[in-house]
């Protein structure tokens, strides 16, 4: 599975309007929505809330608005209380009276407006100082009782009704079959237990194929876990991955009413079983298609005769619309779409009509609601973020946009690009609490060849070659990537705006085979797989950078699993 990345010339620069708060210069705006909640209730009252954390941000310093929606019954007299996750500093209040022990925040109604009627909200403000990461909190409480946008007489089941972020308090599945893979390599065990997607690739994978459980047998394993989400990747859209072979399909370009019937509906059964009601399931639906709708067709450089011919039929569209729709009328399941990565769509020309094309997707399935959030470097190897650079930094009088490796990109990682992206989804429609999801897990570029700062600043070239943590021989590369290594381990609410730091891809499954492989799973030869090939007008005709030896996508391969534990960033213990 790829992400191809399309040259693109210099085009104009977007402003991105926001529903709610002020964007500054080149400060990005960014939103964590609070988690929903409710704990134990008196009697005689309905509790329940939900909080809004909406930031600006600049180096050392931030304001931020705290919007509480009060779900239950009046209250008289407020107490909103949370923790912060990093050293942060209130130096001044508003809407409140803000106190600080430590990491614990308490706001306190001010007189003026101690009634917060049902269906009300209050909006206290404050400016703080940080260093290092501004986390956004985790959990919010209104009155002790924790926010989770729900009412009821007790702590809600993980599943359930849904939540803001789903992966917030839950314990996540771990694939035994991924999991005893991984163990038996050699220092596996460091991260066998760790959380990966569960990728529904083909139909026969939802009986199981080869041995390997199928859809039921891993949602039986998470409730015998104890588990409280399960991660799928539901993945077999006709003419999938138009722009490469590697990823192919069993499903023609036409064959959409085979991939209802035979594909989602059977999925979405499964699924509604009120077995699972108590299991959050998040389905991470049809990575790649709808990017490769907009960079890889209408006479683009990159464009294919098979990228055309999906955007002309519809059926990525319509395909994706139905699943959101089928996948959504299941009430603890999570639909996530796929927004690349930043180098992909974060030029100028791919960001906004990538947005407004997800939100036609999103629309077509009968609401923006059927989508829970979004996923950024799915399967890919984009750096989470780059320390010793930033996208505002200039060499002499050049900007390092104008670097052969930024090429006049506007985003240099993984969080700025998934940040700044939920805010743009936000203003084509989508909820102002969506949260987005980034697959850390072969992306932390650690090893010998990691640099421990800013390369010189001779030319903008030499300044982010020499700083830059990805490794890559070319920003557009993306199959079996050498150098590469384990990122950030899965976790819940990491940064502002996003939910979580995931393993979709899981480590160890290559993205494609060196060289032609027969096979009977639809999977082709990409020559971008080929460690001997010198490129295309994705990777502006650089090699290829791909490891040898690799089997079909999807496949155990030893030799990067390997090279992935050696190169873990941050290091395993």
């Amino acid at each position: 599975m790829r992400h191809p990345r399309a040259r693109i010339p210099l085009g104009r620069a977007r402003a991105i309007s926001l529903r709610r708060g002020t964007a500054a210069g080149a400060a990005a705006v960014l939103l964590a929505s609070g988690t929903v909640a409710l704990a134990q209730t008196q009697a005689s009252a309905a509790v329940g809330c939900k909080v809004d954390y909406a930031t600006n941000q600049w180096s050392n310093g931030f304001t931020a608005t705290v919007t509480l929606n009060n779900l239950g019954d009046a209250v008289n007299g407020w107490t909103l209380e949370w923790d912060f996750a990093g050293d942060q500093k209130i130096t001044q209040g508003w809407n409140g009276t803000f106190t600080q022990s430590g990491k614990h925040i308490t706001v306190t109604n001010p007189s003026w407006n101690a009634t917060l009627g049902t269906g009300a909200s209050v909006s206290p403000g404050f400016q703080a100082t940080y260093s290092g990461t501004n986390q956004a909190p985790s959990q919010f409480k209104l009155n002790g009782t924790v926010c989770t946008g729900s009412t009821g007489p007790g702590e809600p089941p993980p599943g359930g009704s849904r939540v803001d972020n789903p992966y917030a308090g839950a314990k996540v599945y771990v694939n035994p079959e991924w999991s005893a893979k991984a163990a038996a390599e050699p220092n596996g065990t460091k991260i066998s237990n760790q959380p990966t997607g569960v990728w529904l690739d083909r139909i026969a994978a939802i009986e199981g194929t080869g041995g390997a459980r199928g859809l039921r047998g891993h949602l039986d394993e998470a409730l015998k876990q104890g588990a409280g989400l399960i991660q799928l990747v539901v993945y077999d859209l006709p003419g999938r991955d138009c722009a490469a072979l590697a990823s192919n399909g069993e499903l023609g370009p036409n064959d959409l009413d085979k991939y209802k019937t035979q594909f989602i509906d059977p999925i979405a059964r499964i699924l509604g079983d009120a077995k699972y009601a108590n299991l959050r399931i998040v389905t991470v639906v049809e990575i790649d298609s709808l990017p490769n709708l907009i960079t890889n067709t209408g006479g683009r450089p990159t464009a294919t005769p098979a990228c055309d011919t999906m955007k002309a039929n519809g059926n990525y569209v319509n395909g994706i619309a139905y699943a959101l729709g089928k996948l959504g009328a299941v009430p603890n399941v999570y639909n996530y779409l796929d927004v690349g990565h930043h180098g992909w769509l974060g030029w100028d020309d791919n960001f906004g009509p990538s947005a407004e094309l997800l939100a036609q997707a999103a629309r077509a399935s009968g609401s923006v609601s059927n989508v829970a959030g979004f996923i950024s470097n799915t399967a890919n190897y984009g750096a989470l973020q780059e320390p010793y650079f930033t996208i505002n930094d200039t060499v002499g009088s050049k900007s390092v946009r104008e670097s052969k490796w930024i090429d006049w990109n506007r985003y240099t990682d993984e969080l700025s690009y998934a940040q700044a992206f939920r805010q743009r989804l936000v203003q084509a429609g989508f909820d102002s609490g969506v949260g987005m999801l980034i697959d850390t897990g072969r992306n932390g570029w650690g090893g010998a060849n990691r640099p421990a700062g800013p390369g010189p600043k001779t030319t903008v070239d030499t300044y982010i070659d020499g700083g830059r943590l990805d490794r890559r021989i070319h920003l557009g590369n993306w199959c079996n990537q050498s150098g590469a290594g384990i990122g950030e381990r899965p976790k819940a609410s990491p940064a502002s705006g996003i939910d979580a730091y995931v393993w979709m891809k899981p480590p160890g499954e290559s993205d494609g085979a060196s060289k032609e492989i027969p096979n009977t799973e639809g999977k082709g030869f990409d020559r971008m797989c080929d460690p001997t090939y010198t490129g295309n007008p994705r990777n502006n005709y650089n090699m290829s950078g791909a490891l040898p030896d690799a089997p079909l996508s999807g496949h155990w391969f030893s030799a990067q699993f390997r090279e992935l534990l050696m190169n873990a960033y941050p290091a395993l213990p």
